[in-house]
């Protein structure tokens, strides 16, 4: 009867854990969705640095 008990303990925490682990995926997820999501927004807003663009061409010596 005790290791019927114990092994119910183990198999309850295991589920716990497994849940808990997918719940940090899911939000993993979730973030890099809105990363890039944020990345995609900033490419349609146009400029991304106010640095001026380089010479085409080289300065003669």
């Amino acid at each position: 009867m005790y290791e019927y008990e114990l092994s119910q303990l183990r198999s309850a925490e295991l589920l716990r854990q497994a849940e808990n682990e997918r719940l940090a995926r899911e939000a993993v997820r979730g973030r890099r969705a809105a990363r890039r999501e944020a990345v995609r927004q900033e490419a349609e807003s146009g400029v991304h640095t106010d640095r001026p663009r380089r010479l085409r061409f080289l300065r003669a010596a």
